[in-house]
């Protein structure tokens, strides 16, 4: 193997592998830069997956890159094979293809993938959301007269959900816990959500778990723990995501909910890098806690700065977490960790739209959550972020006020 190119190297071709390839150049890097990916695809941005992709008439990628692109800034993209294993002593990675290549510097960016229900009768009208691949399969089942399940009150099901009814298909959803959206949002929005949702004729089931699901071949059948029976064309699984962190534990590299970096996306291994949903890390804003997060920003965020750490610059994570969704003309958006507030002051913005300030116990601004019409609240949640970041501690009675501008909060 003596003698062959080396370079960065990023196993893992979506948001976060993609945005690093291109960075890489942007920053100035001349070396080669190869990117591997397991689908056949360009890189592609998933969040449209679960909403405009799903809702148009006809699906297509939203690409991060073209062909023309990646071949002007000389970026090799190897896809539809897996990487396999890496071999850190010498610097390879061998591909499912028996090829392998060689690393100076190497990014994992091998995202996450959907969390499977364990129980058995799952068939092939069964089925997760994850790839393009899987949008196509579930839209041509989205249609008036058809009858979608979906299993899984996240924001994946949610936004489903809202594509299918603008279809036309009729939808159940299910959520074992007692709400929609237990994970990060306040029961408050989740209230408005689900209403909106039942609004749509969505039939919301909360706080009952599925005793059985069982796919008969023309149609799949979920009974519910309290006996109710739930017959649909077709089940959508939308339970969570797990990390991808097999390539990285076989190489004996640390997992801790992920692949294990620091601040500067480094792992255990200082000419290895991980980035985006697979990776776990400490978030400086609340004190170095370790976090994970599935976030179309994050990926897009860390993809940038490890493109800069691979090349040395040694800049340490700061960003706030940042999400967002969409449904039936509402979005949602959440800057921070709810689950690090502990009080909760509201700032009403007119048309129905508001945002919930999250404090910690000392005062300080630890996240918001917003509501709303179109793009009612985005520029008070971007400040609010930058608050968050500087770890303001406004008053609350100034949050709770529409008078007092967060930007005049954050200059002070």
């Amino acid at each position: 193997m003596t003698g062959m190119a080396r370079g960065m190297l990023i196993i893992g071709a979506g948001e976060c592998g993609g945005r690093a390839a291109l960075a890489l150049r942007d920053l100035g890097y001349d070396g080669p830069v190869t990117l591997v990916g397991d689908e056949p695809h360009l890189p592609y941005e998933r969040p449209p997956l679960s909403k405009e992709a799903m809702a148009s008439d006809a699906p297509a990628i939203k690409a991060i890159a073209s062909d023309e692109i990646l071949t002007e800034k000389s970026i090799r993209h190897v896809h539809s094979v897996q990487a396999v294993a890496i071999e850190r002593a010498s610097h390879m990675v061998r591909l499912s293809d028996g090829s392998v290549l060689a690393y100076d510097k190497l990014l994992l960016a091998t995202g996450s993938t959907p969390r499977k229900l364990p129980m058995p009768g799952l068939g092939v009208r069964c089925v997760y959301l994850r790839t393009f691949a899987d949008a196509l399969a579930i839209r041509a089942h989205l249609r008036a007269g058809n009858r979608i399940a979906i299993i899984g009150g996240g924001f994946i099901g949610l936004e489903l959900a809202a594509a299918a009814r603008k279809l036309g298909a009729s939808v159940t959803v299910i959520e074992a816990q007692p709400r929609i959206l237990m994970r990060g949002v306040p029961a408050e929005i989740a209230e408005i959500i689900h209403e909106a949702h039942v609004a749509e004729g969505v039939d919301v089931v909360c706080g009952e778990g599925i005793a059985s699901i069982a796919d008969e071949g023309k149609e799949v059948r979920v009974t519910l723990a309290g006996g109710r029976k739930i017959s649909a064309d077709l089940a959508v699984i939308g339970i969570g995501a797990v990390p991808v962190t097999g390539l990285a534990a076989e190489a004996g590299l640390t997992i801790e909910n992920g692949i294990s970096v620091d601040a500067y996306l480094q792992t255990a291994d200082p000419d290895i890098f991980a980035a985006g949903d697979c990776c776990s890390f400490p978030l400086a804003v609340y004190g170095g806690r370790r976090v994970r997060l599935e976030a179309w920003r994050n990926a897009q965020e860390q993809g940038a700065l490890a493109a800069k750490n691979m090349l040395g610059a040694g800049e340490a994570h700061a960003a706030v977490p940042w999400f967002w969704s969409d449904q039936y003309g509402l979005s949602l958006q959440i800057a921070g960790l709810s689950d690090e507030g502990r009080g909760l002051v509201r700032r009403d913005l007119g048309d129905g739209a508001f945002i919930l300030f999250h404090l910690a116990e000392d005062g300080r601004l630890v996240a918001a959550s917003g509501i709303g019409p179109g793009n009612a609240v985005a520029r008070d949640i971007r400040l609010a972020e930058m608050l968050i970041g500087k770890r303001a501690k406004p008053a609350p009675e100034a949050l709770g006020s529409p008078e007092v501008k967060l930007k005049a909060l954050l200059a002070a």
